[in-house]
């Protein structure tokens, strides 16, 4: 049996349970012992990191090959056109090539969203959207890049899911874990 953690990270939080000078790490939020981030989320990025102690449940997670799909919420600068999000679904060219394609879909901004510390810029004649995107590759800042190269970079990115585990029912900087018997679906 294996142990699952669910955590949903605040912005300005590192993946690594090592202290930093200028981050407040996993360490502050997650008191279990020998469990390790299945994955990563930049400092600048919210939502679901899953950490297990299990390195076969760790790599079967975050491993690209094993294409488990992460799921961002994803706000905008500007309105998104549905030519962007047709670029995104095709697959987008960028600097290390062509992404795979992805699931995109304006949505509207998700109910329950707690406000980010410190706030995204607002700016009075430009408007912000949000999207759902969904990829099954894990690129250095990917998501970022997407939107920013289909023209509307990316001010807020939240990872909604990973595979069948989601942020439902937890608030930022809290966690829940899970058993696992065997392998994960």
């Amino acid at each position: 049996m294996s142990t699952l953690v669910l955590f949903n990270k605040p912005y300005g939080v590192i993946c690594q349970f090592s202290p930093d000078e200028k981050h407040p790490s996993l360490a502050e939020y997650i008191p279990i012992k020998n469990v390790y981030p299945a994955g990563r989320l930049d400092h600048d990025s919210e939502g679901l990191l899953l950490l297990t102690d299990n390195g076969k449940l760790q790599h079967k997670i975050s491993h690209p090959k094993n294409k488990m799909p992460k799921t961002y919420w994803v706000q905008v600068d500007g309105d998104i056109t549905e030519d962007a999000l047709q670029k995104l679904r095709q697959g987008i060219e960028l600097k290390d090539g062509l992404t795979l394609p992805a699931k995109a879909n304006r949505i509207n901004e998700p109910e329950n969203l707690w406000p980010r510390d410190p706030p995204i810029r607002y700016r009075k004649n430009i408007p912000t959207s949000w999207i759902e995107l969904s990829i099954k590759e894990g690129r250095n800042r990917q998501v970022r890049r997407m939107t920013a190269a289909a023209g509307f970079p990316t001010l807020r990115l939240i990872r909604y899911s990973t595979g069948q585990w989601s942020i439902d029912d937890i608030q930022p900087g809290e966690f829940k874990t899970e058993s696992i018997h065997g392998e994960a679906r």
